[in-house]
């Protein structure tokens, strides 16, 4: 059925689209002149489709639904050209490695977070921020669905604004999927490792995570954000779901994929904003003790001990788990030394290598142009020299 607002807009000679939040935008919001099936024409741009609906933005700001088939077979046609060029940019991954390094990252916007299904009997609740599903197995306060609903887009807004052409993921309906259960038991019934405290299942693309191992508590029968705790769970997760599949070949898989995501998990984040001008003292605090105020981090102390670099960087994933403490802390100071110490200090090595990674290289061959001309010996002293300044001591050993 149209709502009052369309019906005043068709029976003034227009047509028009509702916005729709959270779907790609098209090039530049072109303004172009579109036609209905009655001939009837309008200048608006196009902002996005919905199902069987096209968002248009008319020259007053206004956004309002129209049908796809009640439009004229030219702009059928336009529109379904814009579809697939929009289909073949998105395949693409976005490498944006000459952007700059950002200081803060805010997200300052309303969440805007839908209620979009709450079904008691079948325990099945479900959320919708601009990019995020969540779904869930117990009720949620609207305090916890906002905050969460805010950290996952300040976190999907912080991944992307990193220079690391970090474009991965994978959307259903338009989402990135994320499973809150409010028991543990229930998050290993449906695959979840015993004794973690998130996955990121990267066969289906999904986030599952249990509600105790998140920022919150239970109070009453629902749960409520516990300002006391930290959360650095969801946004390490959030980073592997939108880590490029590249990324987890081999010669990368585990440090620099657990290392890219414990440095954005580390990041200080208050109420949207993450400061990662302060991450280099968050980052040696967690990685070395037990985090900001012994809440939290890897503990692993000032003195690590690593096996040569070559081979600590081509070891298989089950092997760079065997000790996850040691080896989650190391990967992430050895990310920190690719973006901010090695060479000038901007990035250009690891850029490049990850640039290799896109290009389908990997192991030896990718790890080449990340030496760049140096060798594996020459590049265990520099980390040494780099981190030693700031008082934490790598040695590398057979």
């Amino acid at each position: 059925m149209l709502s009052k607002g369309i019906v005043r807009w068709i029976y003034a000679g227009f047509f028009s689209v509702a916005i729709l939040a959270a779907v790609s935008p098209t090039r530049a919001e072109e303004v172009r002149t579109w036609v209905d099936d009655q001939n009837r024409k309008v200048d608006a741009a196009l902002v996005a489709v919905k199902g069987d609906e096209v968002v248009l933005r008319l020259k007053n700001g206004k956004e309002l639904d129209f049908p796809i088939n009640k439009l004229s077979a030219a702009d059928k046609e336009y529109l379904n050209k814009h579809l697939e060029e929009m289909k073949e940019a998105a395949s693409k991954p976005r490498l944006n490695f000459e952007e700059r390094w950002p200081e803060q990252v805010s997200f300052k916007d309303d969440p805007e977070v839908e209620d979009k299904t709450e079904d008691k009997e079948s325990n099945r609740f479900v959320y919708e921020s601009a990019n995020y599903r969540f779904i869930c197995d117990v009720k949620l306060a609207s305090s916890v669905v906002r905050g969460f609903a805010r950290l996952f887009e300040a976190t999907h807004k912080y991944c992307l604004e990193l220079p690391l052409g970090m474009s991965g993921g994978r959307q259903i309906d338009g989402k990135y999927q994320i499973l809150l259960f409010e028991q543990e038991a229930n998050y290993i019934k449906e695959g979840g490792p015993p004794g973690s405290a998130g996955v990121f299942m990267g066969k289906t693309g999904v986030i599952m995570v249990p509600l105790e191992s998140l920022g919150v508590r239970k109070v009453g029968k629902t749960f409520v954000l516990d300002r006391d705790r930290t959360n650095k769970t969801l946004p390490h997760e959030i980073t592997h779901q939108l880590t490029p599949n590249n990324y987890y070949a081999p010669g990368s898989v585990g440090w620099f994929t657990e290392g890219i995501a414990e440095y954005v998990a580390v990041t200080p984040y208050t109420m949207g904003t993450y400061n990662v001008r302060m991450n280099q003292k968050a980052l040696i605090e967690y990685v070395t003790g037990f985090g900001k105020g012994g809440k939290g981090g890897r503990a692993i102390g000032k003195n690590i001990s690593l096996p040569p670099i070559q081979k600590y960087f081509l070891q298989t994933y089950q092997s760079f788990l065997a000790d996850p403490q040691k080896n989650y802390g190391s990967g992430a100071l050895l990310a920190y030394y690719f973006f901010h110490f090695d060479g000038d200090g901007d990035g250009k090595r690891i850029k490049a290598y990850l640039a290799a990674l896109h290009e389908g290289k990997h192991s030896e061959e990718a790890l080449q142009v990340l030496l760049d001309g140096r060798t594996y010996e020459q590049l265990q002293n520099e980390i040494i020299e780099k981190w030693k300044a700031k008082g934490v001591n790598f040695s590398f050993s057979s």
